[in-house]
C-alpha cells in the first residue's frame, strides 16, 4: 500500500516548487497565444493567473510550515489528531507598594457542561488591567477565579495562582477561546485531578508591540521585574491569593513557555514551578525585540537557559516540558535540556506523538500540564491571623 505524502515532506515541498516554476514558465509561453478578444481567451488568461498564484502561495506556505512546524501532518492541519499527552519522568533529576488590579469587566466563563453561570458553580472571569507600581508597565489580561473562591466553606481562604502567558504577539483572549484554560481547570477540579487555583492569563510582553522576552532591558522596559514583583503584588492586593513559598506557578506556550522557564529558574523564590508548552530556551533577537542586552554578552548568556544550566548553580525548582515529538527542533531541544538538568532542579516531560506548533497540539498538552503544575502549589489556606495590636504606651503625666 502506498503511503501518502506527509504535509512536512520535502518531496511535497519540492513538487509544489517545481510546479510553481513550470506554471510561471507556462504562463510566459502561452500568454501571447491568448492575446485576442474572446471568451475562451479571457478564461484561459484567468486560469493561468489563478493557477500560478495558487501554486506560488502553496509553495510559500509549505516553506513556512517546514521551518516553523505549525502543522506536522494532514491530520494536524484538519484537526483530526487525537490522543492525550503522556507525562513521563515525574520528579526526574537527570545527569514600592501594591497598586491593585483594575477590573475592566466580567465575561462569561466558557465552561463545558456547566450548570449556568453561577460563580459558585463555574467560577468567574474578570477582564483586568495589571499596572506596575515599580516598573511603570501595564498589561491587560484575565483573571479566572475557580468556583471554590465563591463557596461558603472557602469564603475566607486564600488560593494558589498560576500566571499563564501566550506566545508573542498573541492575545490573552486566545488562552480562553482557543486553549480554554478556565474550562480545562474546571473539568480537572470536578474530576479531582486539580486543586482550585486562580489563573492569571496574560501576554508575555508588557511593552507591546515590542517583544521584551521577559527581560529587564537596559534603559528599556523592566519586563522581568514586572512579572516577578509588580504582578504578584498587585494580584494579592486585589484577590485572595496565597503568599510565600508554593503560592505561585507560571506556564505558557512558545514565547510564554520560554518566559515561564526563565522566570522560575531565575526567581524560584517567586514561582514554585513552571510548565512550558513548546517553549524555546534562548531569548529571541529580531526586529520585534530590538536590542535586549545593550551589547552585553553576559546578559545574553544569562538569558540562554542552557548556558545557565552549564555555568550557574541549578535552581531548586521543578519544571515541566510539554512538547509534540513532531514539533521540529523544539522536541530535540527539550531532550537536550533534560539531559543537562541536575539537582536540585527536577524535570518532567509531557509528550504527544503527533502535532505541530499550534493551538491544537497545546490543547492536548494542557490538561496534564495544568494538573502537574497544581500538584506543585500549596493548597488553599486560611488567611494568616492578624497579629495582636501592640499595647498602648503609658501616658505621660
Amino acid at each position: 500500500m502506498t503511503r501518502p505524502v506527509g504535509l512536512t515532506s520535502h518531496k511535497l515541498l519540492a513538487l509544489c516548487a517545481v510546479l510553481a516554476v513550470l506554471s510561471v514558465l507556462g504562463t510566459l509561453w502561452i500568454w501571447p497565444r491568448l492575446a485576442y478578444r474572446s471568451w475562451p481567451a479571457l478564461f484561459g488568461r484567468l486560469a493561468t493567473v489563478v493557477s500560478t498564484q495558487v501554486l506560488l502561495l502553496c509553495t510559500l506556505l509549505l516553506l513556512a510550515n517546514d521551518y516553523f512546524v505549525f502543522y506536522s501532518s494532514w491530520g494536524d492541519l484538519l484537526g483530526n489528531n487525537g490522543g492525550s499527552a503522556t507525562v513521563q519522568g515525574e520528579g526526574l533529576s537527570p545527569g514600592t507598594g501594591a497598586v491593585g488590579v483594575q477590573v475592566l469587566g466580567r465575561e462569561q466563563v466558557p465552561a463545558t457542561g456547566g450548570p449556568g453561570q453561577d460563580p459558585a458553580q463555574v467560577g468567574r472571569l474578570d477582564r483586568v488591567r495589571i499596572p506596575g507600581g515599580s516598573t511603570g508597565l501595564s498589561s491587560d489580561g484575565y483573571v479566572y477565579l475557580p468556583p471554590q473562591y465563591f463557596q461558603e466553606p472557602f469564603k475566607d481562604q486564600r488560593f494558589p495562582a498560576v500566571v499563564v502567558m501566550t506566545g508573542f504577539p498573541g492575545d490573552a483572549k486566545n488562552l480562553i477561546t482557543k486553549l480554554r484554560y478556565p474550562a480545562a481547570e474546571l473539568q480537572l477540579i470536578r474530576s479531582g485531578a486539580m486543586q482550585p487555583t486562580v489563573q492569571v492569563l496574560m501576554r508575555p510582553s508588557p511593552s507591546m508591540p515590542r517583544d521584551s522576552e521577559c527581560e529587564d532591558i537596559p534603559g528599556g522596559p523592566q519586563a522581568q521585574t514586572y512579572f516577578t514583583t509588580d504582578v504578584p503584588r498587585d494580584l494579592r492586593a486585589s484577590y485572595r491569593i496565597l503568599t510565600g513559598s508554593g503560592s505561585l506557578g507560571v506556564m505558557g506556550d512558545s514565547t510564554g513557555g520560554y518566559c515561564a522557564l526563565k522566570l522560575a529558574m531565575e526567581h524560584p523564590d517567586v514561582f514554585a514551578a513552571a510548565a512550558s508548552l513548546s517553549g524555546y530556551f534562548k531569548a529571541a533577537e529580531d526586529f520585534t525585540t530590538g536590542d535586549l542586552f545593550a551589547g552585553s554578552q553576559q546578559r545574553r548568556d544569562r538569558a540562554d537557559l542552557n548556558w545557565r544550566l552549564a555555568h550557574l548553580p541549578a535552581p531548586p525548582v521543578p519544571v515541566l516540558l510539554a512538547d509534540s515529538k513532531e514539533d521540529g527542533s523544539t522536541y530535540a531541544d527539550s531532550q537536550a535540556f533534560v539531559a543537562a538538568a541536575r539537582p536540585p532542579m527536577t524535570v518532567t516531560q509531557a509528550t504527544v506523538d503527533t502535532g505541530g506548533h499550534n493551538f491544537t497540539t497545546w490543547g492536548r498538552l494542557l490538561p496534564p500540564s495544568l494538573s502537574w503544575l497544581g500538584t506543585h502549589l500549596s493548597p488553599p489556606a486560611q488567611p494568616s491571623a492578624s497579629p495582636p495590636a501592640a499595647p498602648a504606651p503609658p501616658s505621660s503625666r
